[in-house]
């Protein structure tokens, strides 16, 4: 007989590293609601809900506001390979790994990449990028806000600008920062942003927001191919290049979130289901409040590990709010602590990537974890750990520290 295993029943975890996070009750409840077809109008009525919506969220009047279905790398990939076509230059920031993660796809697209450098645990100096836009003369300057890897924000005040002078696009991967930090597209000028349902915005990986300008628009669609299965005479396609995925054709999926309904793909219903509700979540609690929260939560945890005697990775003028990554010890066991945290006290911390693999721990504080209790209860977890691998400190000094961060917001 063959063994058909157990109903699903994971541990009730907290989730406290970079990402995924403990998903917002209403999103699981919006999850379990009963699928409907993508062409009824009760759905296409819920699609067009959720483009208002991340509007919103997004703080934009971009009609083309919709989902990619996928996780936020999907979204990466769309922006990439609908906007840039083999040949084409590229400038990418980057300072970590996410930022070598935009190289790579770039890359794929066959285009020609011009990379703007700083050491992980720094940001790109805007004027870097500038000599690069006025050099290369690129279709795409292409950065990410928030990098996890390294936990350092990129400031992106200026480089639409630069970009504008030089007639190319400015992409923006907000996957860790949307809903958690300020991002205003409109006012900003970014071209196309994208994000991840599983960071700020307190939702499962598998969904991805994206936004993008009528300016980026232009140039997808100069590039639109109609799928040889649904072209009628009456459905022209553009002249351009056509775009080098079906899947992640941003022409295509566009057409099928106009009002055309243009077959694409069947839409994950449930996950825009989840999409919708973080949406809901996010602006009933008001962007503004939003930001507030994570970034007490961020100074929470800074305040409470610095009074343990540990010590953060990176410049802290630019570290993010929502994820703090702190320097192991040297005679402490990056993965034993981790290790521990999760066995003993049900808490998930991360550990790191390349350069900084095995030397620091990323602490995550996002959507319903960016609250008092899940800060406090992750630190008092910490100490209990690091005092059993031998590492000194006055006992309750990273708790204290934080409540007094709260007690000074109150």
């Amino acid at each position: 007989m063959t063994d058909t295993f157990g109903e699903l029943d994971p541990p009730a975890r907290l989730l406290m590293g970079p990402g995924p996070i403990n998903i917002h009750p209403r999103v699981l409840r919006a999850m379990s609601v009963q699928l409907l077809g993508q062409f009824d109008p009760e759905f296409t009525t819920y699609m067009n809900e959720t483009m208002a919506l991340y509007r919103r969220v997004f703080v934009t009047e971009n009609r083309w506001t919709f989902l990619i279905d996928g996780t936020s790398r999907a979204a990466i990939e769309a922006a990439l390979v609908s906007t840039l076509a083999p040949g084409d230059d590229a400038v990418i920031l980057n300072a970590g790994r996410f930022g070598l993660l935009l190289t790579e796809i770039a890359e794929r697209c066959g285009a020609r990449v011009t990379v703007v450098e700083a050491p992980w645990g720094e940001v790109v100096a805007p004027s870097a990028v500038e000599a690069a836009v006025r050099r290369v003369k690129p279709r795409l300057v292409a950065c990410v806000h928030g990098d996890t890897s390294t936990t350092m924000a990129q400031p992106l005040e200026g480089l639409p600008a630069i970009c504008r002078r030089h007639d190319a696009l400015f992409y923006v991967d907000a996957t860790a920062t949307l809903a958690g930090m300020q991002l205003p597209v409109d006012a900003l000028g970014a071209d196309i942003v994208t994000a991840g349902l599983q960071k700020c915005l307190g939702g499962p990986s598998g969904s991805a927001p994206i936004t993008i300008s009528d300016r980026a628009a232009e140039r997808i669609f100069a590039r639109r191919h109609i799928e040889r299965g649904l072209a009628v005479p009456s459905a022209a396609g553009g002249a351009g290049l056509r775009i080098g995925s079906n899947y992640f054709d941003l022409a295509m999926v566009m057409d099928y979130w106009s009002e055309r309904r243009l077959n694409h793909h069947t839409e994950a219903a449930s996950m825009l289901y989840a999409a919708r509700e973080c949406a809901r979540v996010v602006l009933e609690e008001g962007l503004e409040t939003r930001f507030a929260r994570h970034a007490l939560a961020g100074s929470a945890m800074v305040a409470g590990v610095s009074a343990m005697g540990l010590r953060i990775f990176g410049d802290p003028a630019h570290k993010m709010a929502n994820v703090t990554a702190v320097l192991v010890p040297t005679d402490v066991d990056c993965d034993r602590v981790r290790g521990r945290m999760r066995t003993e006290f049900e808490i998930e911390i991360g550990s790191a990537f390349g350069p900084l693999a095995g030397k620091v721990w990323r602490i995550g504080a996002m959507g319903v974890n960016a609250r008092k209790h899940a800060v406090l209860t992750t630190l008092a977890a910490f100490e209990a750990v690091l005092r059993h691998e031998g590492f000194a400190f006055p006992a309750g000094a990273g708790v204290d520290a934080a409540m007094a961060v709260y007690a000074a917001a109150a």
